[in-house]
């Protein structure tokens, strides 16, 4: 597994890897690896002939009160796992590689960034589209892998691929989750035990609306109401938003019908969880 701290060092492999004509998936992380980072790679693998893993907490898309500082970090073990996982090549950037110290460049989405996370984090998604352009590019990615778990980034990379003409294929995967149902993230670290049993209202909520939704019910009110509802009465919880929105566009909606994504976002103590579904066509 090649391991590479430099721009330079990873676009040179790329770049020989191109010239044999083979396929580059790339996986963007913020490391603190867990089963759903690994399920990205595997995705990745079968889409292409080469897995480059990228580490890199990102600082531009972290707010001024948010949790930079804090953001749980294990460079042995990601390396570690990516190993086992036969990942191709690492990329482990510091902030000063990434970025030039007067660097003035960035993306921005105007539309799909507004809503959602967007509102209490309105300068995340800039951070975001920024990293994720600069690393298409570092790793010459023919191919990159998001988990739907951060389905409105999803969205937004998406769109940046389509309205910039990039000649990468985006792959969505799946949500992985514990057993118990909540979410995998490596911000659960930051959970007490108590915490911990907290944060499955997230999914509780998101179970009763998936079940109101294949039950017939298709009023969006009465649901998100019961959502807040269940979320609210466990202790410890402030909800920043519960909506649903086109999954796409991340359009409101006024009812509940197939593809509608419902979003919830979600502070137990200081943490901030996000988690969703995207209703089905199965319907009674």
């Amino acid at each position: 597994m090649f391991i590479a701290q430099t721009k330079a060092e990873l676009s040179s492999h790329a770049q020989a890897w191109q010239k044999e004509n083979l396929r580059i998936a790339l996986v963007p992380t913020m490391g603190s690896l867990h089963e759903g980072h690994l399920s990205l790679v595997r995705i990745a693998k079968k889409q292409a002939d080469k897995v480059i893993v990228s580490i890199f907490v990102n600082p531009t898309q972290f707010g001024p009160q948010e949790d930079l500082a804090a953001y749980p970090r294990n460079e042995a073990r990601d390396r570690s796992l990516c190993e086992q996982e036969g990942v191709d090549a690492v990329f482990l950037p510091t902030p000063a590689e990434m970025y030039a110290p007067d660097a003035s460049v960035t993306l921005m989405e105007s539309t799909l960034s507004k809503t959602l996370c967007g509102r209490t984090r309105p300068s995340h998604f800039q951070g975001v589209l920024t990293v994720v352009n600069k690393l298409f590019n570092i790793a010459r990615a023919d191919v990159a892998v998001f988990g739907m778990k951060d389905a409105q980034q999803l969205a937004i990379i998406r769109r940046m691929v389509r309205d910039l003409d990039m000649p990468v294929k985006i792959i969505p995967a799946p949500i992985v989750r514990e057993a118990d149902g909540l979410a995998m993230s490596s911000r659960n670290a930051y959970l007490t035990p108590e915490q911990r049993q907290q944060a499955l209202c997230l999914r509780r909520a998101l179970d009763f609306a998936e079940v109101a939704w294949v039950q017939g019910n298709t009023p969006l009110d009465p649901v998100i109401s019961k959502m807040r509802t269940l979320i609210e009465e466990t202790p410890g919880t402030e909800i920043d938003y519960i909506n649903a929105v086109d999954s796409d566009t991340l359009a409101p909606v006024s009812k509940l019908h197939a593809g509608v994504l419902i979003a919830v976002a979600v502070k137990i103590g200081h943490t901030r969880l996000i988690d969703n579904i995207v209703l089905s066509n199965t319907q009674h």
